[in-house]
């Protein structure tokens, strides 16, 4: 037995006593979900006993270092256990922002002492984070955002507003590029801070959605105090970080398309509101259509898994991000179209015990929302086809 499968066997074994049979199945909606302790806690017993464990085995950041609260784990080993999570369709430990988009930039670019003060708290869940990028004025022209920071010595007092903030509500602390150089070009000029959002001068405003729901708000900043040891990188080259984190922004949407996400196999769904006949579904338009989605999603986690390993080896991620967001963003919206063709006129339901609150209608709606946040689909294109397809302007 090689050291991997040794290893695949630990993991195995782990798993199988750690992990709540509660725990083992796709996630129905985001209270399935733990985001990190801002006012509020754990859904079930369940839920809290698996963040433990995993927090204890440091596999909440797998590849992290050991130094900063994460598993240490090198690439294979991270790619064993994330396939044995998805063997037994483990729910993800702790959602986080923290954890898929700050955590890599701050390795990559942060001082030592923010690294120590903010990445084993990620791990942990003690502190749920926002990302404060968008503006009113500022959208798919992110660099012409205009939230200013004004030097006051020891620190920055930062003025402006942000929109689309995803769950700006519950935020405990933000991630946020601000101008700090009101002269420069506009993609000069910007810096990336984090600050405590219960700071003086903080408020936030629900956006309601067609969904019914509102999980973006309106983020007001007015004479906040942020320091200077909390900027990230350096001061007037915040773009560098941002374009690092939205890499690992776009691929965290695409995986939403991914069953191995947590999502709810469409085969399975369809079997159990349709049933089979001599071993296949009876719907057999149905059957087709999930046949060529199951394919499809199938391609796109083989191009992932294969591009990371292209960029373990030495290459550059470049553009893929871009390809994985656009189409990993198409893949969950079919995926809504076609579980609301298997629930036929169950899936209107809005509201009652019966739908869970109308999770699924709503979250269709909410699915088309993928194609904007994160960079537009229309960005998206552009980027691959000047990035990857070498195309001319």
């Amino acid at each position: 037995m090689t050291n991997l499968d040794s290893f695949r066997q630990e993991v195995r074994d782990w798993l199988e006593v750690n992990c709540p049979v509660s725990m083992r199945r796709p996630y129905e909606s985001e209270a399935d979900l733990f985001w990190g302790r801002h006012n509020g806690g754990f859904q079930s017993e369940d839920q809290k006993i698996w963040f433990e464990h995993m927090v204890a085995r440091d596999w909440t950041a797998p590849a992290w270092p050991k130094t900063y609260g994460g598993g240490g784990l090198d690439n294979e080993q991270v790619k064993i256990l994330r396939e044995e999570l998805g063997r037994i369709q483990a729910r993800p430990p702790l959602e986080s922002f923290g954890i898929s988009m700050l955590g890599p930039a701050l390795l990559k670019f942060g001082s030592e002492d923010l690294k120590r003060q903010h990445l084993p708290a990620i791990v942990r869940g003690e502190v749920r984070w926002v990302q404060g990028y968008s503006e009113p004025n500022a959208g798919s022209d992110l660099a012409s955002l205009q939230m200013r920071a004004e030097d006051r010595g020891d620190h920055f007092l930062v003025n402006g507003s942000k929109v689309w903030t995803s769950y700006g509500e519950l935020g405990d602390w933000m991630f946020c590029l601000v101008r700090t150089d009101f002269e420069a070009r506009k993609h000069e000029g910007i810096s990336f801070v984090v600050f405590d959002m219960s700071l003086p001068g903080v408020t936030t405003r629900p956006i309601k959605l067609i969904s019914g729901a509102s999980p973006f708000t309106e983020t007001f900043i007015e004479d906040v105090r942020v320091e200077k040891d909390q900027v990230v990188g350096e001061i007037n080259k915040g773009w560098n970080v941002a374009k690092y984190l939205l890499t690992h922004e776009r691929e965290m949407i695409a995986q939403a398309g991914l069953s191995n996400a947590g999502n709810t196999s469409l085969g399975e769904t369809a079997t159990e509101v349709f049933g089979l006949s001599n071993g296949v579904l009876r719907n057999t338009m149905l059957r087709s259509d999930i046949a060529r989605f199951e394919m499809d999603e199938r391609c796109l986690d083989l191009t992932i898994e294969r591009v990371h390993d292209e960029v373990n080896a030495g290459v550059s991620l470049g553009a893929s991000s871009s390809m994985f967001k656009f189409y990993g963003t198409e893949l969950n919206k079919r995926r809504f179209e076609l579980l609301m063709a298997i629930h036929g006129n169950d899936a209107l339901l809005w509201q009652g015990k019966e739908s869970k609150g109308g999770y699924l209608p709503r979250t269709w709606l909410r699915s088309r929302g993928n194609s904007i946040e994160g960079g537009t689909s229309e960005i998206q294109l552009n980027i691959i086809a000047k990035r990857i397809l070498d195309l001319p302007g």
